[in-house]
């Protein structure tokens, strides 16, 4: 089975790791069944773990892979590193200021985006989509480098890339369901909001994929465009989240955590 992934068109491979990233989110999603609601502290810590994760992968995946991609093709090895990572940005910042949506624990007057008479599930939903979205476009890229040939892309690293999305979106399925349990939400519901929020996941893993395939020369951008996006999301959704309930010092540890776990997979994967 390993062999034939190994072997399969790096589409596909994005395909697959996709739909693990998003299996797993639906698995701590599934913890909604026997929890009726998240100790903050945990819910912080969580969170923070799964920021640590974001940012190592950020670097380690995308950003130092991009910066030796662009000298082997002959760009100044800073230029597409940089272009690449303030369009990521933007381009998040462009859906959070259009697409309406609902941050975790807010009232609905403070729904961000364009004014909408969506109900609150589907606000919140829109919101953890949009988290989702880099994630999915980060491990697509991933895959897509990887069949290259270039000397700084792996399918090792692509997997380990895989394997962390995948380990911060277990306790990112809880954060998500049980919290909306908690707002009067049935079980299966929030099930099926929590999973859902990952749905998005596959479906960006194979654009991001097919467009380093068919257009190589953008490699270096889309790397770092993909870390971007991730970054917009750690710095303005998950850091400020764990900061408003005092467990400022357990959400940093996490992330440290999260950073050096993240780390280690790429470093020994790839």
């Amino acid at each position: 089975m390993l062999d034939l992934f190994n072997k399969a068109d790096p589409i596909v491979q994005a395909l697959v790791a996709g739909g693990f990233t998003w299996a797993l989110t639906a698995l701590g999603a599934a913890m909604v069944f026997g929890l009726v609601q998240v100790n903050r502290k945990l819910f912080d810590a969580m969170l923070g773990f799964a920021g640590g994760v974001m940012l190592a992968a950020s670097f380690w995946s995308l950003l130092a892979p991009s910066i030796e991609v662009a000298a082997e093709q002959g760009w100044p090895s800073w230029f597409p590193a940089a272009v690449g990572f303030l369009a990521g940005g933007a381009f998040l910042y462009g859906l959070d200021r259009s697409l309406p949506h609902l941050h975790r624990g807010k009232p609905d007057e403070s729904a961000e985006g364009i004014k909408t008479a969506w109900q609150r599930s589907v606000l919140l939903i829109s919101a953890i989509t949009l988290h989702n979205i880099p994630e999915g476009l980060a491990v697509g890229v991933a895959f897509g480098s990887a069949a290259s040939g270039l000397e700084t892309t792996s399918l090792g690293g692509a997997t380990a890339l895989a394997i962390g999305i995948g380990l911060q979106n277990v306790p990112e399925g809880i954060a998500v369901a049980v919290p909306l349990r908690a707002e009067g939400m049935s079980r299966r519901k929030s099930w099926l909001v929590g999973q859902a929020s990952a749905i998005v996941e596959p479906v960006a893993a194979v654009i991001g994929a097919a467009v380093v395939v068919y257009s190589a020369p953008v490699l270096p951008f889309a790397l770092s465009f993909a870390a971007g996006a991730m970054v917009y999301v750690v710095v303005e959704e998950l850091i400020p989240e764990t900061q408003q309930e005092g467990n400022e010092d357990l959400a940093t540890l996490m992330l440290m955590l999260g950073f050096v776990v993240m780390m280690v997979l790429d470093v020994s994967l790839g």
